[in-house]
């Protein structure tokens, strides 16, 4: 009787992890997204009582939403049909371009993740589930075969901001191993984003891992600091606890930040083997940081050699006073005095800060202040600023 007991003991336990899998999936091994050889994606959710399902994403064409506010665009929407299984199915009609995606699924009005793929990232207070189709430019987005840099979270002291505060530091391959020094780039975030954006939704780390492997970039340390001066850290990462983040609620572009930079700078420069010179920095940012990027770069004018706009915010509000963001002009002129090697400023044709960068063009332009500029289509999307990094970065520190 013993005997019969634990060969079924053992039995069951042998055939645990399939009865788990099915119970998961409903009996099914399902594969959602799957990217078929043309490029074409299927994407599949085990929901057998459901009525609609939905699949919203950025690889779908943009529908126009009218509000209240006016017209805007909004994800497309994707109607997934349900088989005999209870598993429903859509596959885009068209293959899609090389490039990282992101797209959700809406079950009888639920917005969901899809439970099939792990792979997600957050945008402020949103997760999307991702996928990447390869090829191009989109290859540098992947981890591929090549000598990897480290990642480390990291605190340092804010003595003008007076607290302890946390940033995102990549060091290339071999800086463990070696004694070199590096220039260094400080890379920042735009509004609602924090310390962890540019390596998530940047893919900073894996494009960096790439250009050096190709002999594209120089190897360089990246600095990606959080823009927030009420924030000592990404949402979840601080005593402040696990808070819903929202787009403006921490963000701050008053003036602080920029004041404050030279903290960050110290603390890189004392605790990594740095090229402690103007030639040997470079800073850039999107939207929020490259407000930052734009008044830092003037109000230290012997800082950073070279400097990126990516989709910038140009001006403070009106009701801004701080001494950050007086005497713009002449501050503007004396950078350019300094002759800085590379001035970059990029956006999309569609972004809602281009007639910004416009006028500031313009200014730079009348000045014959020397830059470079770069145009994509599409608007205030990270699509466009991971482009934007994979041109710029190539052209530092030559």
């Amino acid at each position: 009787m013993k005997k019969a007991i634990l060969f079924f003991y053992f039995v069951i336990l042998a055939y645990m992890p399939t009865l788990a899998q099915q119970a998961l999936s409903g009996g099914q091994n399902i594969q959602s997204p799957e990217v078929h050889p043309n490029n074409t994606v299927t994407f599949r959710l085990f929901a057998p009582s459901a009525n609609k399902v939905e699949v919203t994403g950025d690889f779908l064409p943009t529908q126009k939403v009218q509000t209240p506010r006016g017209e805007y665009d909004a994800p497309g929407i994707g109607l997934l049909t349900k088989n005999e299984q209870g598993v429903w199915e859509f596959t885009t009609p068209q293959p899609l371009l090389p490039e990282l995606y992101g797209y959700n699924f809406t079950v009888d009005g639920l917005r969901m993740m899809d439970p099939n793929n792990v792979y997600m990232i957050r945008d402020i207070a949103t997760v999307t589930n991702i996928f990447i189709i390869g090829g191009g430019r989109a290859d540098l987005y992947k981890v591929n075969d090549v000598p990897h840099g480290t990642v480390v979270k990291q605190w340092y002291d804010s003595p003008t901001l007076k607290m302890k505060r946390r940033l995102t530091v990549y060091t290339p391959p071999g800086y463990e191993s070696g004694k070199d020094n590096y220039p260094v780039f400080y890379l920042l975030h735009g509004a609602g984003g924090d310390e962890e954006s540019w390596s998530d939704l940047g893919r900073a780390t894996q494009i960096l891992d790439n250009l050096i492997a190709q002999g594209k970039a120089k190897p360089m340390i990246v600095v990606m600091t959080n823009g927030n001066v009420s924030q000592k850290a990404a949402p979840g990462q601080s005593e402040r606890g696990m808070y819903k983040p929202s787009f403006m609620g921490d963000t701050r572009m008053d003036g602080e930040f920029e004041a404050a930079f030279p903290d960050v700078i110290n603390f890189i420069e004392s605790h990594y083997r740095t090229l402690k010179t103007k030639s040997n920095r470079a800073i850039a940012g999107l939207s929020m940081g490259g407000f930052h990027s734009f008044h830092i770069s003037k109000e230290y004018p012997d800082m950073f050699d070279y400097i990126g706009l990516f989709s910038a915010a140009i001006m403070p509000r009106q009701d801004v006073k701080s001494k950050v963001y007086e005497n713009s002009d002449e501050k503007l002129k004396i950078l350019f005095s300094k002759k800085p090697k590379l001035y970059w400023i990029a956006i999309g044709t569609a972004d809602f800060l281009i007639q910004a960068n416009n006028d500031l063009r313009k200014k730079l332009d009348e000045n014959k202040y020397p830059y470079l500029y770069y145009e994509t289509g599409e608007g205030h999307i990270w699509k466009n600023w991971r482009i934007y990094l994979t041109e710029f970065a190539p052209m530092l520190f030559k």
